[in-house]
């Protein structure tokens, strides 16, 4: 299997190959306005955002060595501390999941599930999506093979509904684990987003600690309209951590560090292709040397 940082590297070769056109080799003090301005540009381009971009050369423009190592060393100090999960001491960890359609959100919590299975702990699956039948049977075969349970009802089906009774029978049950799938949501459209403030409200009647994570599901190619939709989903679920698919070589992965810096929360987990193993715990040191080019010796 391949080393978590080559495949990070391989899914993060387009917005690479472009800084490193613009990111020269040599010392700090041997770079020009010019050449700097181009580092600005490139970090830019590969969807840090103009603000973070300028902080980010203002910082290694005053830190010592090598240009790459600059970048690289203020990359990873504004990267907010990843603290552990929070997970209870009793009961069911309860995890809610939101995102609009065509992040990878059905098969994102698919992967979580069976990584919780691989763990050995027991994972009941809420699929509140209920609007679209072909994600209740995409998540049910992902379920499935995870060894996981789920809780589904009809098409069309009341999400709070769902999610309320996925509780109930995730603390009934004594179930380590409970994941709730929620519809894609467009965050421009008030209704929608009323309806997924609904459903956590109704997860903290039906358990009063829970959500004790909210994550929210990211497709690292769409840009600033990925911070957007954080800064809605936000809040609206109270989102608490981040999972930022798709950097598989379409993807730009400048977005990550602009959505942590942005809203200080922790990127949990990385998606670089479709198979399991292509879900990878955030390492930030790993992520921002893969992101930059190699520095000439």
């Amino acid at each position: 299997m391949a080393s978590f940082f080559s495949r990070l590297k391989s899914g993060l070769s387009r917005s690479r190959d472009a800084l490193s056109q613009l990111v020269p080799g040599g010392s700090v003090d041997a770079l020009s306005e010019e050449e700097w301005l181009d580092i600005e540009d490139g970090l830019i381009m590969a969807d840090c955002g103009g603000e973070l971009a300028g902080e980010l050369v203002h910082k290694a423009r005053k830190r010592r060595g090598g240009s790459v190592q600059a970048l690289k060393e203020s990359m990873i100090s504004m990267l907010p501390e990843v603290k552990a999960v929070n997970m209870p001491e009793s009961g069911p960890f309860v995890l809610l999941v939101v995102g609009v359609n065509g992040t990878g959100k059905t098969t994102t919590i698919g992967k979580i599930a069976t990584m919780f299975r691989q763990q050995g702990r027991s994972v009941l699956v809420g699929a509140a999506d209920t609007f679209r039948a072909a994600a209740v049977e995409q998540l049910a075969v992902w379920v499935e093979r995870a060894g996981a349970e789920m809780v589904r009802q009809h098409e069309g089906a009341d999400p709070a509904a769902v999610a309320f009774d996925t509780i109930q029978r995730g603390v009934a049950r004594n179930y380590d684990v409970v994941i709730i799938d929620t519809a894609g949501r467009v965050q421009t459209d008030r209704g929608l987003m009323d309806e997924l403030a609904k459903v956590r409200r109704v997860i903290t009647k039906a358990y009063p600690e829970a959500p004790h994570e909210v994550w929210q599901v990211v497709d690292g190619g769409t840009g600033q309209n990925a911070v957007m939709q954080v800064d809605k989903f936000r809040e609206v679920a109270g989102t608490s951590g981040l999972v930022v698919t798709k950097l598989d070589g379409s993807g730009k992965g400048g977005i990550v560090l602009q959505l942590s810096h942005r809203f200080g929360l922790p990127i949990r987990y990385v998606g670089v292709g479709e198979s399991l193993e292509d879900l990878m715990a955030f390492d930030g040191e790993a992520f921002v040397t893969s992101l930059l080019p190699e520095q000439p010796e």
